[in-house]
């Protein structure tokens, strides 16, 4: 079977999985959180007993062995400036650990390309031209796309005979009718300069939908529901008859609910105002607005919501942020389940939505008088597929960790 690798680089994460395909089965999966700071978290998962596989690593101290005695995982914590450092050391860990040994088995590498325009509205065989526009849709997304092309060339150096695929974040959002995707603008700046709603995590989105569905054993045509993804970067979807109906992020991934450490939407006019008086150039209010707000510029501490719930009982600002946070949601969902006439299914994914119970819980809580209510035992789970709403509720509420990987892998074999 050929090996398929699937790169996911986020904002501030870096994720891959490597997969015998078509068999979809995992060989090794790996993530790089907190990616821009000083204690960036290192993880490595891997079967120590597929053949071929030989452990030759020198670090020895960070690799511990799972309790079934097959599963090894290699962890560390270390400063990781940006995306570049963090692509080169885990291609150089993947060596030391063994897992890799012949490049050339690795015949496809899926990448997670977060903005494609409306060039592209389905996953793609990368070239020269498809990289140019990759690059110029940086300033779609400026946190992702520099980040995902930098793994898209430094994956065609190593593996340059492997199939490279470019899997686009904004394809499901496509659906969108253009009452969801105009914005309120003269309509020549859409002809001109496609100013519109793009939308991202569309392939998150699209994978939990399907999940849901089998979870609630319906067509996913049938159903209504509201995908959250809530991480560093953070949206909101409406999905009804399987398709993406509306979605928070907008032009780029900067609009919508407050994020780790992007303002989320704000008044334009508050924008001009703000870089007005502080003599702002446009690239520094647009590096305030990505970088330096969100849940850091409410909190003044930390973007990462774990710091912030550690200290929120103490923490104004910390309380505050995480207030402001779960306030954004809940417009959404409230908008969202007027525009399809009602809800079948909420669904929680990424960091945050999968892993903090504290925020699951307050996000349902304002959400009783739709007829959902949380299960407190089940809700005590983190990274697991469970139903966490009651059996009484109607409308139910869903974990689903999301697996971009496997649908980038998927999208590579489609291509071969």
């Amino acid at each position: 079977m050929a090996k398929t690798m699937a790169v996911n680089a986020g904002s501030s994460s870096l994720k891959f999985q490597l997969l015998e395909m078509p068999a979809e089965q995992v060989i090794a999966q790996g993530v790089i959180e907190r990616i821009g700071m000083d204690d960036a978290i290192v993880t490595i998962k891997y079967d120590s007993e597929v053949e071929g596989l030989i452990d030759d690593s020198e670090d020895e101290d960070h690799i511990t062995l799972s309790k079934n005695g097959k599963d090894k995982k290699y962890e560390n914590v270390l400063a990781m400036k940006d995306h570049q450092q963090a692509i080169n050391f885990m291609l150089q860990k993947l060596t030391d650990l063994g897992i890799i040994e012949d490049f050339n088995e690795i015949t496809g590498v899926g990448h997670r390309v977060v903005a494609g325009g409306e060039w592209f509205n389905h996953s793609v065989v990368v070239n020269d031209s498809v990289l140019e526009k990759i690059d110029r849709l940086a300033d779609y997304a400026p946190l992702h796309n520099p980040a995902n092309a930098m793994g898209i060339r430094a994956f065609q150096k190593l593996l340059p005979d492997a199939l490279s695929v470019a899997v686009f974040d904004t394809s499901f959002h496509q659906s969108m009718p253009e009452e969801n995707y105009l914005y309120s603008l003269p309509y020549e700046y859409y002809t001109r300069y496609g100013a519109r709603k793009y939308g991202a995590h569309g392939t998150s989105h699209r994978y939990v939908a399907m999940r849901a569905a089998e979870m609630l054993g319906k067509d996913l045509k049938s159903l209504k529901l509201i995908t959250l993804h809530l991480g560093a970067g953070a949206s909101i979807t409406a999905i009804k008859d399987g398709k993406s109906l509306d979605t928070s992020m907008g032009f780029s991934p900067l609009a919508g609910v407050t994020m780790a450490t992007r303002s989320g939407d704000v008044d334009p006019s508050l924008v001009y105002y703000i870089q007005e008086r502080e003599g702002l150039s446009n690239d520094d209010m647009l590096n305030i607005l990505n970088k330096k707000s969100g849940l850091l510029g409410l909190s003044t501490i930390s973007s990462d919501m774990r710091d912030l719930l550690d200290v929120q009982d103490t923490n104004d600002h910390a309380r505050l942020a995480v207030k402001i946070f779960i306030n954004r949601i809940i417009k959404y969902i409230g908008q969202y389940i007027a525009e399809m006439g009602g809800v079948d299914a909420i669904v929680f994914t990424a960091g945050i939505g999968e892993n903090s119970i504290p925020v699951r819980q307050a996000i349902i809580d304002k959400l009783e008088y739709f007829n959902v209510s949380l299960d407190i035992e089940a809700n005590k789970i983190r990274g697991k597929e469970v139903e966490i709403s009651t059996k009484s509720s109607r409308v139910k509420a869903l974990l689903i960790p999301t697996n971009e990987e496997l649908m980038i892998a998927r999208d590579v074999e489609s291509l071969k």
